[in-house]
This record gives C-alpha cells, sequence and structure tokens, in this order.
C-alpha cells in the first residue's frame, strides 16, 4: 500500500495500468505522469477560452472552463487528502473532466448534440474521453495522452449502456452497475460545488443577479447572515466572498464528513470493495436538501436570464450553421479533420467543432459567411 493512503485508495500496485505499456516515470508517480499530461496538453490550454457561464467576451472576470476546472483541482484534492485517498489521481481527473466541452458551455453541447442526432449524438464526457485517448497528437508512439486506467474511468461522469458496450472495460461498470473509484466519485462533487458558489459570485459580478436575491435563498442567507453578524460594515466585494468560501467550506465538510461514515458504515477494506458497494460520496441528506433551493434559482434568475438566454441562442446558432456547412462541404474542413472525415464525417465535424474556443468559433463562423473575412 502506498505510505498514507487508505486501503481503499487507487494506487499503482492496485492500478490497471494504461493501455500502452510504458516505462516506469522518473522522479514521479504515474499519477502525476498522468496530471503534467493533461495540464501540458492542447486541450487543456484552449479551456481559457471557452465559456462557463458568460462568453468569453464578455469579461476578462467571469471563469472559463480552465479556472473552473483549476477551482475542481483545488477542492477534489482537499476532499482526497480528507479521505487519505489519492490526491494526484483527483486532481488529474478534475484537470480532464471538462477537455471534451465545446465552445459557449452547455449551449453548444446542446447544439452539437441535436446536430449529431442520427451520428452517435455527443456527450461532453465522452468527448474528453476521446480526447485523452485519441485526439490530442503529441507523442510518438502514441495517439492521445495514454492515461492510466483510473484517469479515464474518472473521466467518465455517466454513459448510456449504447455507449458502454463500446468501451470495453471502462464501460463495464455502467452495465454491471458497479461503482467507480472513491478518487472519481469525489470528483462528481467538487465540481458541483465548484460551479453552483462560483456561478453566484459570477452573477453577482455581472449584475444579473443582485444581493438582495440571494438573501431569500436558505443556505447562502444563513452563510450571509453570519458574515454580516461578524463583520458589520464590510463591503460587497468583501461580502461575497467571504460568503462563498464559507458555503464551499460548508459543502466541502459535510460530504467528507458523511462520505466518511458511509464508508464505515459499508465495511469497505479494499478498492474491489469500493467497485461493489453502493455509491459513498455524497453529501448528507440535509446538505442536500439544503442546496436544492440553490440549484433552483441559479437555472431560474441566472442560467435563464434573459440576457444569457440571447448570447446562447447566438451561439447555438453559430454551432449548428458550422455543422452544416463543413456537412454540405467537407473540403471546407483543415486537412487532418478532412483526413479524418472520410471515415466518419459527421464525427470529424463533431471533433473540429467541440475542440474550437467561443472566439474561434465565433471568427471560423465569420469566415465561412461574412463576404470579406479571410
Amino acid at each position: 500500500m502506498s505510505a498514507g493512503l487508505a486501503a481503499y485508495a487507487v494506487a499503482e500496485h492496485n492500478s490497471r495500468g494504461r493501455a500502452r505499456v510504458e516505462p516506469a516515470p522518473e522522479g514521479r508517480g504515474e499519477f502525476q505522469r498522468d496530471r503534467d499530461r493533461i495540464v501540458h496538453s492542447t486541450a487543456f490550454r484552449r479551456l481559457e477560452y471557452k465559456t462557463q457561464v458568460f462568453v468569453n467576451h464578455e469579461g476578462d472576470l467571469f471563469r472559463t472552463r480552465l479556472t473552473h476546472s483549476i477551482e475542481v483541482a483545488q477542492i477534489a484534492r482537499a476532499i482526497a487528502r480528507a479521505l487519505r485517498v489519492n490526491e494526484d489521481l483527483s486532481e488529474a481527473i478534475a484537470y480532464a473532466h471538462d477537455l471534451g466541452h465545446t465552445p459557449f458551455g452547455h449551449a453548444g453541447q446542446d447544439a452539437l448534440n441535436e446536430c449529431m442526432k442520427g451520428h452517435g449524438g455527443f456527450e461532453h464526457n465522452l468527448q474528453s474521453l476521446r480526447t485523452v485517448e485519441l485526439l490530442e497528437d503529441r507523442y510518438a508512439e502514441f495517439d492521445g495522452l495514454n492515461l492510466m486506467f483510473e484517469t479515464r474511468e474518472g473521466i467518465l461522469k455517466h454513459c448510456s449502456p449504447r455507449n458502454a458496450a463500446l468501451l470495453g472495460a471502462l464501460g463495464e461498470r455502467f452495465l454491471n452497475k458497479t461503482q467507480a473509484s472513491i478518487e472519481a466519485q469525489l470528483n462528481n462533487y467538487a465540481d458541483e460545488i465548484a460551479y453552483n458558489n462560483h456561478d453566484i459570485d459570477d452573477g453577482l459580478r455581472s449584475g444579473l443577479i443582485t444581493l438582495e436575491q440571494i438573501e431569500d435563498v436558505g443556505l447562502v442567507a444563513e452563510h450571509l447572515r453570519a458574515v454580516r453578524a461578524r463583520y458589520p460594515g464590510l463591503n460587497e466585494r468583501r461580502l461575497i466572498h467571504e460568503t462563498v468560501r464559507r458555503l464551499i467550506n460548508a459543502q466541502t465538510l459535510d460530504l467528507i464528513r458523511t462520505t466518511e461514515a458511509a464508508i464505515r458504515e459499508a465495511g469497505v477494506e479494499t478498492l474491489a470493495d469500493v467497485r461493489a458497494a453502493s455509491r459513498l460520496v455524497g453529501f448528507s441528506a440535509a446538505m442536500h436538501e439544503a442546496l436544492r433551493p440553490l440549484k433552483v434559482f441559479l437555472r431560474e434568475q441566472l442560467y435563464w436570464h434573459y440576457r444569457v438566454l440571447r448570447e446562447m441562442n447566438k451561439a447555438q446558432r453559430i454551432i449548428r450553421e458550422l455543422f452544416e456547412a463543413f456537412m454540405a462541404e467537407p473540403r471546407l474542413l483543415p486537412p487532418q479533420y478532412l483526413q479524418r472525415s472520410r471515415e466518419d464525417k459527421p464525427r470529424a465535424i463533431a471533433d473540429y467543432i467541440a475542440g474550437m474556443t467561443d472566439r474561434y468559433a465565433m471568427k471560423e463562423h465569420r469566415r465561412l459567411f461574412s463576404v470579406g473575412e479571410p
């Protein structure tokens, strides 16, 4: 067992390894190598210019897919350390979980999925996996990043039975109803903790939601009152940061305590026990219930705000029109995608579009549809 890790953590000795065997790394572990490969990948750098909620050109201070992934990694690593599971694996999964996301956030994904109906559909978790297994072309001896099995497993949060059947060993858990590692499970919640709380911050910064509105949202209101009581007269910017910080801390601690109790109650001792058990990582019933109004509030007041929807409507039109133009004339594709399109035209086009940043997609759209654009 690796020093300091719980017996049920993923470690090199109980890992299923890499699809292509490589010499062991020097001076770092296998999961550190995974993390480093992801951070140095082209797809990771592109996340800087991909939408989280607000389109990239709307402001410099809003979260992007890159800053979101870094925040998820920080939360995931803190939870992993508390649970004594593999921090390097947890961090690697966090950095990779959005690599396959389209430009323009979920609106872009929905539009591309609609375009791909009848061609296998599009789902960003599967695209993230496809990115690390095939599309990254950095290494002389293999396509993709040749990541460890457990890193790839953690990237795949959910999967339909039809797609799972095509993934071999990686898809087995979706067919036989077993679980992923603790490291993979905790990343799902680290992602949720990050976006719920930081979307509050971005929503307030944008002016689309107000402090007065969130005073009526139970869990937020509780921490907002506590901050005001302790720091009377605190300016609004610091008040928001202090409240969000406390919200993240409360959810993280609740997750750790609830998960520790679930592990004890299930009698989990090995990684095999984790896979055979019911899902172990999660919030308490009380926290789950407290988060419900916050999610409803963010959906109705921020994600469905008319200004956000207007931008998303434009974004979806860009995605659809790009897809249609390339389907009608694939010779408009760059050479590497044109070559791949000869085997599967719709999937090659989806790969190209999904890899675009927000501003590149807008520029490519102008190139194809605006007279005079180079």
